[in-house]
């Protein structure tokens, strides 16, 4: 039998994120007047006056639970032209998940490779070529609360622990959080005592260097059965030409 868990958050208006999705609900009555005008027949021609409800919606392809293309990053990736959402090979965004627990680092911190060494050894999982990577930090459980604090209650992956996974031959990297990076005051406040810019969203400026996706926005990890013997889905809406796109990001369990 075939278990399926959602890991992905709802979008919504009032979304706990910045540029969240702007929904208009369209209903039944006004259908019938939308499909009348289309068809060149009356609104009263349709059963009980009604025809069928639709939705609007407007926002950013990076709201809600989603798949960072290549071309979010940078305009050119391993000396060649990155890939926009709709050439990323759907082989990258359906595979073995393994679950990395890291909710014991503290909001702000790095994920460094002797966390994701450790947190494979208690699960006892070597990484293997086309797994996808799943941080756990626990900050899905603030969507809901309010943006701010949503943003700063997460730890971030670096880049020493971005290559490592890399070299590992991991594609596709999720995180139940708004960024893959540390959250933005650790980001700017690292920036502004230094002055370097490389600060700044480091693991997304990395994949100019190297390709790879995030899956942002992740949520319920805790409710997997086990931590990895998994298959992670994750297909992004086709967008043409565009950075990103929707994704409904699911665990598939064979009981």
């Amino acid at each position: 039998m075939l278990i399926i868990i959602d890991l992905s958050v709802a979008h919504h208006n009032g979304a706990t994120e910045p540029f969240g999705p702007k929904i208009e609900h369209s209903g039944h009555a006004a259908g019938a007047s939308r499909l009348a005008k289309m068809a060149g027949i009356e609104a009263a021609d349709f059963p009980d006056t009604m025809a069928l409800a639709t939705d609007f919606i407007s926002g950013s392809a990076h709201a809600g639970t989603h798949i960072d293309a290549p071309f979010h990053y940078g305009p050119e990736c391993e000396g060649k032209p990155a890939k926009t959402v709709d050439q990323v090979p759907l082989e990258w965004c359906y595979g073995p998940g393994v679950v990395l627990d890291m909710r014991h680092k503290q909001a702000g911190a790095e994920i460094t490779i002797q966390d994701m060494q450790d947190a494979l050894q208690k699960i006892d999982y070597t990484l293997k070529p086309g797994n996808i990577v799943l941080l756990h930090t626990g900050c899905d459980k603030f969507w809901g609360t309010d943006t701010a604090t949503y943003l700063a209650m997460q730890s971030g992956l670096g880049i020493d622990g971005l290559d490592w996974l890399l070299d590992q031959g991991i594609r596709c990297i999720g995180i139940d959080a708004w960024t893959l990076d540390r959250p933005v005051q650790a980001m700017v406040d690292a920036f502004k005592s230094t002055g370097d810019n490389r600060e700044l969203w480091p693991t997304h400026m990395h994949g100019r260097k190297r390709e790879y996706l995030q899956i942002e926005k992740l949520a319920h990890l805790e409710t997997l059965p086990k931590l990895y013997g998994f298959t992670v889905s994750a297909l992004p809406v086709k967008f043409e030409g565009c950075t990103a796109g929707w994704c409904r990001a699911v665990a598939l369990f064979e009981e």
